[in-house]
């Protein structure tokens, strides 16, 4: 029984006391220390200690009245009440985490520009807190102060020290200090009765106000004369100072005028700070317009304030806003900048779940802003997240009928990439990209796929990568509008490192020459500077093969570096393939209907931007009348894409274009769909069979094919074109790829009356063409044109022995198939000439008009 009499009430106390306040004991009749809440590590708070043992009964009785009257006043300005313990030996009060005011000061000094809009909150909160006592509480506070006014860690500052508050209807002198060194604040009448029978309710509040205005800006005071010193109070604030800290009671303005005055414009509380945490503080009496307004131009101002406002004040009001009331997905952007301020543990605590749950979202203006801010939060998100709830919402983008969110839900493939397990990213995200590039109607998606695909080639598992990615550059150097094109360019020379040299040589290289005849300048250019470079490894490697080696080593390693690449002869292009993507006009002239839900992606004809403000998703327009001539080369080095043009860009891949090697591009592209793989999404097998690999019926059977379809070809043919024009056609067949003058061989026109000297002479430059390209057993190039490439330039190099004396044999017999279908070729064609010169009565006829066809 005499032990729980005799026990220490103190344990009953929730909160730990820590290490004491400096400076503070030494003007208060408290100890300030810093202290937690028992069980809980991070929940810090102040405790003041008041020692009754030692102390007097004045003391206490002042320490009482200042528990009672911070138990009952509630103010945001005056400081927050958490608990308090008595006993006969001690007095506890546990407040919010402060520290004085007067220590705070040291901090102050190292702000710079931010200091004045701290000051001037600081300043304004205090003199509400003041207002409210003396106008709607008829109470005077009676010890304004450095030491009566703390700082809590949202850099708000907070009245306390109320021992001394006393009600308007008393007496208005003074209150007697304790300790003595607070008596340097007291009024001028305190010792002037004359003076003292003029006081206000608030004139001695106010003096006290004029004397922390002036140690916000020089320091603690240390004598009543340094007042006069004005040199470092701001000109807006000097005229109210002077009033504040004036001889006549009589003349010092209430609290409620000093805010009034200072918040007109041009006023010490008039800036970004003060008007920027009012609205938040009124943020649920607000309306919809009012909160877009504010939020989005919050943004650019959070730069000048203080950090730990941001952190602590606006960060914690922002998040609110979003996630219970309608502030909108403009309060996004400033969120995620601000997050940048929080250490892991606190974004992982108050922003990944945010963020996860936003992700979830189905309104389209949330989606693209996400997507805008990816990059500034991605580095938080953990890999299981990211996998596991935030992918599969991104991954609905690309197929959302907007191109906005589809374009940006690409781009965002950027920053997921390094975060993204095998399968989300070496399946599910190039199956997408595969689409995309090949299917989707807009030019700036096309390009920005391709664009992409360079930029993340380093995270592709490398025998995907090896599989994909020539496919997929080949793809968009097909491509009828110029920018994807020059895309494709530039990525296979940012991502050379990653290739076969027997690849280049075989598939590359081939691909890129037509480039070289590009209508367009902007192909043109990076197509040749690409073709030396990789020519240039080709001759390195010729001339000491142990080169070869380190030039494809990149090839088979899981996570090559881009720093090697950018040090070769494709820096240049990886500059502008890891750093841009490609922008259209739309991003700043172009209005843009609102994102909602549309029937058909098709009926969008404009290319998406990457940077798109809010406005700018609001409205789309169908404009493509700029001029593609304006894609300069420099546009892909520069930051902004934006002046790059659609104009050329058909509202489908598939579409038709007016220009003859354009044409002839895409005629070319859609006879390598099965090769490429890309096109079709085949991921299964993405090389090319050979056709070595018939045997010998199948042969014979391709070839009766071809045979029975040249005869329909023929009866189908018109015979009304000039030998002019099929000379013509004959001789620019040259420029065709060995697979284009295959099929223009099997669809030759096979006309009965063929006595023309002309078209015998276009009939035998194609002859001669056609077996110089098909005869795989001699590389002699032989010129019918008489350009001096003769038979003697170049001797015959037989093809290598396989080992394999069936394949061998299997050679063998092809070749003389081959050679003997062209003897029989040439005897039809003689006995044609010789029936045609026999009939010469009714004239030459003329060769049809209708060009070689290339199916």
């Amino acid at each position: 029984m005499w032990s729980f009499f005799s026990r220490d009430s103190t344990k009953d106390f929730p909160y730990e006391i820590g290490e004491p306040v400096q400076q503070f004991d030494s003007r208060s009749i408290w100890s300030l220390h810093h202290g937690k809440r028992k069980g809980a590590s991070n929940d810090e708070v102040s405790v003041f200690v008041y020692d009754i043992k030692n102390g007097t009964d004045v003391k206490l009785e002042l320490a009482k009245a200042a528990v009672k009257r911070l138990k009952t006043l509630r103010h945001p300005s005056i400081l927050q009440f958490l608990d308090s313990l008595e006993t006969d030996k001690v007095l506890y009060v546990a407040t919010e985490q402060v520290e004085p005011l007067g220590t705070y000061f040291e901090k102050l000094t190292g702000e710079g520009p931010q200091k004045e809009l701290s000051l001037a909150w600081g300043i304004f909160q205090i003199t509400r807190a003041l207002s409210f006592l003396n106008n709607d509480g008829n109470l005077r506070h009676n010890n304004v102060s450095a030491w009566s006014v703390f700082v809590n860690g949202s850099g708000e500052w907070k009245l306390g020290g109320l021992e001394y508050v006393s009600s308007t209807d008393l007496s208005a002198a003074p209150p007697i200090k304790i300790p003595p060194a607070l008596e340097i604040y007291d009024p001028p009448e305190k010792n002037d009765s004359n003076k003292l029978k003029t006081s206000t309710k608030c004139s001695t509040d106010m003096w006290g106000l004029g004397c922390l205005v002036w140690e916000s800006f020089n320091g603690p005071l240390k004598a009543r004369g340094n007042l006069k010193e004005l040199a470092t109070i701001p000109k807006s604030l000097a005229p109210l100072y002077c009033e504040l800290v004036g001889a006549s009671p009589a003349n010092r303005p209430n609290p409620a005028d000093v805010i009034t005055k200072c918040r007109k414009p041009g006023g010490f509380f008039k800036n970004d700070l003060v008007d920027t945490l009012l609205f938040l503080e009124e943020i649920q009496i607000k309306d919809k317009t009012e909160k877009n307004r504010f939020f989005s131009g919050l943004t650019p101002q959070l730069d000048i304030f203080p950090d730990n406002v941001c952190k602590n004040k606006i960060l914690p009001q922002l998040i609110t806003a979003y996630e219970y009331g309608d502030a909108g997905s403009a309060v996004l952007a400033p969120m995620f900048k601000l997050g940048r301020l929080l250490d892991e543990t606190e974004y992982q605590k108050r922003i990944v779940p945010c963020v996860v749950k936003l992700f979830a979202s189905t309104d389209r203006v949330t989606r693209s802003r996400l997507l805008q801010q990816l990059e500034l939060f991605i580095s938080h998100l953990q890999t299981g997240v990211v996998n596991d709830q935030i992918f599969p919402q991104i991954a609905h983008g690309f197929l959302d009928t907007n191109p906005t969110i589809r374009e940006q839900t690409v781009k965002s493939i950027i920053h997921l990439a390094p975060k993204l397990n095998y399968n989300n990213l070496n399946v599910e995200v190039l199956r997408h990209f595969a689409r995309l590039q090949s299917r989707d109607d807009q030019g700036g998606i096309r390009t920005n796929t391709t664009v992409c695909l360079g930029k993340i080639a380093p995270h592709l598992h490398p025998q995907v990568r090896q599989r994909v990615l020539v496919s997929a550059f080949i793809r968009a150097m097909r491509d009828p509008f110029p920018p994807a094109r020059v895309a494709g360019i530039l990525a296979l020379a940012a991502t050379q490192q990653y290739f076969l040299l027997a690849e280049v040589a075989n598939r590359i290289l081939p691909a890129l020459c037509p480039l070289t005849a590009d209508p367009e300048k902007t192909v043109r250019d990076p197509a040749f500077r690409t073709i030396r470079g990789f020519l240039g490894k080709l001759e390195k490697v010729s001339e000491d093969p142990s080169l070869r080696e380190s030039m494809e080593a990149d090839v088979h390693t899981a996570t090559p570096s881009l720093g090697n690449a950018a040090a070769t002869w494709a820096g240049w292009a990886v500059t502008a393939v890891t750093a841009k993507f490609y922008r259209s006009q739309s991003d700043t002239a172009r209005p843009r209907p609102p994102l909602t839900e549309q029937p058909s992606s098709s009926s969008i004809s404009t290319t998406t931007s990457s940077v798109t403000s809010m406005t700018s998703l609001e409205h789309e327009s169908a404009d493509t009348s700029a001029s593609a001539s304006d894609y300069g080369p420099d546009n892909w080095e520069q930051e902004n894409w934006g002046e790059m043009d659609t104009s050329q860009d058909p509202s489908s891949p598939m579409a038709g274009t007016s220009n003859p090697l354009t044409a002839s591009l895409n005629m070319i592209g859609s006879m390598h769909d099965t090769r490429d793989g890309w096109d079709n999404e085949d991921w299964g097998s993405l090389e090319e069979e050979p056709n070595e690999d018939l045997d010998e019926n199948d042969e014979d059977e391709l070839h009766r094919t071809q045979q029975k379809q040249l005869q329909q070809h023929n009866q189908s043919s018109p015979a009304t074109a000039s030998s002019t024009n099929s000379s013509n056609t004959a001789s620019t067949s040259t420029s065709i790829p060995t697979a284009s003058i295959n099929n223009a061989n099997n669809n030759l026109p096979n006309h009965h009356n063929t006595s023309s000297p002309s078209k015998m002479l276009a009939l035998k430059n194609m002859t001669n063409i056609i077996n110089n390209t098909t005869n795989n057993s001699n590389s002699n190039w032989n010129n019918a044109s008489g350009d001096g490439w003769t038979d003697g330039d170049f001797e015959p190099i037989d093809e290598p022995s396989t080992g394999n004396p069936k394949l061998d044999e299997a050679r063998r017999k092809r070749e003389e198939k081959k050679m003997q279908r062209q003897r029989e070729l040439e005897a039809r064609r003689a006995a044609r000439s010789a029936a045609g010169a026999g009939s010469s009565s009714g004239g030459p006829m003329k060769l049809g008009t209708k060009k070689i066809q290339l199916d």
